[in-house]
């Protein structure tokens, strides 16, 4: 599989698959369930899911718990990940390749994007923002690092793999039918149900 950035070649590897083991168990799908309980309260009729970059799937877990007849799909760029994502969901609704590569045939009632857009090479947001809304036919829920300009941040080691900017501002801006409808802060010091500092933003598609 051949790629356009060094970034999506190195979440497809062995750091990609490594990160597969730090992200999963019984307290991160808890967390996950207060999360989407929180960001989604607003949201209605979510019969059917998309979430871009969904590794082995404890986003969606959660919010089938949630809403258990939601039909769920994923795109997940690491072969180990996707299998175990197929676990999940399904092997025929998992898109095992890169977001950059994924054409939009359907729209779903939400599109999920979370801890994902941080780690995508800037120069093709604007793409990734296209696919986004092309997907939404209801929401668009977005949960990323929140900053009010565009700033890189070292990741583990590594340089220009983690970038931190106002990803939903961009998006409505971009997009003006994707309208503002909650928006909040899920802090790693919650002594409850902790979240990677993420800022959440549930946009609805309007005209």
């Amino acid at each position: 599989m051949t790629f356009k950035t060094d970034q999506e070649a190195f979440w497809a590897g062995d750091f990609g698959t490594a990160y597969i083991d730090r992200n999963k168990g019984d307290a991160l799908l808890a967390s996950n369930l207060d999360f989407f309980a929180k960001a989604l309260r607003q949201a209605r009729g979510l019969a059917s899911c998309i979430e871009f970059g969904a590794n082995i799937g404890m986003n969606l877990r959660a919010l089938k718990l949630l809403h258990p007849g939601q039909q769920q799909y994923g795109i997940e760029i690491n072969p180990e990940a996707a299998r175990q994502l197929g676990e999940v969901v399904g092997p025929a609704n998992v898109m095992q390749q890169s977001i950059l590569d994924y054409q939009p045939s359907r729209t779903f009632d939400l599109v999920l994007i979370k801890g994902v857009l941080i780690h995508i090479n800037p120069d093709v947001l604007p793409d990734v923002y296209d696919r986004l809304v092309q997907s939404t036919g209801k929401y668009l829920l977005v949960g990323e690092y929140y900053n009010p300009a565009p700033v890189a941040i070292n990741y583990r080691g590594h340089s220009d793999r983690l970038f931190k900017r106002d990803f939903a501002g961009e998006i409505m801006e971009r997009h003006p039918n994707m309208q503002l409808v909650d928006y909040g802060f899920a802090y790693r010091r919650d002594p409850n149900f902790p979240q990677d500092d993420i800022t959440w933003f549930l946009m609805e598609k309007r005209g």
